[in-house]
């Protein structure tokens, strides 16, 4: 592999952010992630979920800014590799070399931005959960049409099941929140919105089997208090309690690491010189994480990573409506 300027490690919103900003800037640049297809928790885990957040944009699917992200990215054509796993860092006479799984990528400087790093849902629990996973059970949503007309229970009782709740009640047939108490994290307003659409609770349940020759078609729910079951009927079971997150292989790179993030000041910057981390996978007092906060520290990130390589450049680059390389718009 040739050796870019700067390699993104996370191919999620942050880092496609960076990405482009790193090509704005002049600098050659590599993302590298561990997943089949850029955009992130974006794509993978919630594409059909409105983002409400982002500025210039009232509403928007995250598939959609995941789409507009990706298109922006590629506007300096960055190298993307895809289903490749960061393994190891190793410092050399130009910079680092990123150790995959199956390769070896040669870089000056590198931005980490991979989110919370691997994920994966947390599970029910129960005997043959497996089996039922695209046949009935998710962890999530991919298609809302996947779920037209059908009886849908949804497990949890955070933002994500509820707003999942309002998103398939206009789809299906029926759609019921199961969850283990009657206190909800989800934010006051959705679980307004979604008691005013007329969607069944069971609260104070568990789902303690899964039922049905080959797909699912019911459940049965365990009451936390009295401890009596009953089997109720179902064509779709979203679970949404949660996901277990690892920075995986990166843990061993040597940054400095708390509570499951990587360390950085002002600037972003790691303890190992020339490595930054941005977004929701890095830590320093004050942090917020949204998507608004985190390209900003991509840019900010990409402007250090820029003068480390470039003593003579400006830190400000200046505003893009002023630059050469802006004078058209694409498409």
């Amino acid at each position: 592999m040739d050796r870019v300027d700067v390699t993104v490690i996370g191919g999620g919103p942050v880092g496609l952010f960076a990405a482009f900003y790193a090509g704005m800037r002049g600098m050659s640049v590599r993302i590298v992630d561990s997943l089949p297809e850029l955009g992130g928790q974006l794509t993978a885990l919630y594409p059909e979920k409105y983002v409400y957040d982002m500025p210039g944009f009232p509403a928007v699917l995250a598939k959609d800014l995941a789409r507009g992200l990706i298109d922006q990215a590629a506007r300096f054509h960055p190298e993307v590799v895809l289903d490749e796993t960061a393994e190891g860092l190793e410092p050399d006479f130009e910079g680092y070399t990123v150790v995959g799984r199956r390769d070896r990528y040669p870089t000056r400087t590198v931005i980490v931005s991979a989110g919370a790093g691997a994920f994966s849902p947390t599970k029910l629990g129960v005997e043959g959960e497996d089996g039922y996973v695209g046949r009935g059970l998710s962890y999530g949503v991919k298609s809302k049409a996947d779920f037209e007309g059908k009886r849908v229970l949804v497990v949890g009782g955070g933002d994500s099941a509820f707003d999942w709740a309002e998103n398939l009640h206009p789809v299906a047939a029926s759609v019921e929140i199961v969850h283990r108490r009657d206190q909800f994290r989800a934010h006051e307003e959705t679980v307004r919105a979604v008691r005013g659409l007329g969607v069944g609770f069971h609260l104070f349940k568990v789902v303690t089997a899964l039922h049905g020759d080959g797909d699912l078609t019911a459940v049965t729910l365990e009451d936390t208090q009295t401890k009596e079951s009953g089997e109720i009927p179902c064509d779709a079971l979203v679970v949404n309690i949660g996901f277990k997150s690892s920075l995986g292989p990166i843990k061993d790179w040597g940054l400095v690491i708390e509570k499951n993030q990587v360390v950085v000041d002002h600037g972003y910057r790691t303890n190992l010189p020339g490595v930054f981390a941005v977004g929701d996978v890095c830590s320093f007092d004050g942090k917020i994480k949204l998507i608004a906060t985190g390209v900003g520290e991509a840019a900010t990130a990409v402007c250090l990573a820029k003068t480390r390589l470039d003593p003579t450049a400006k830190l400000f680059p200046g505003h893009s409506s002023d630059m050469d390389q802006f004078a058209t718009v694409p498409g």
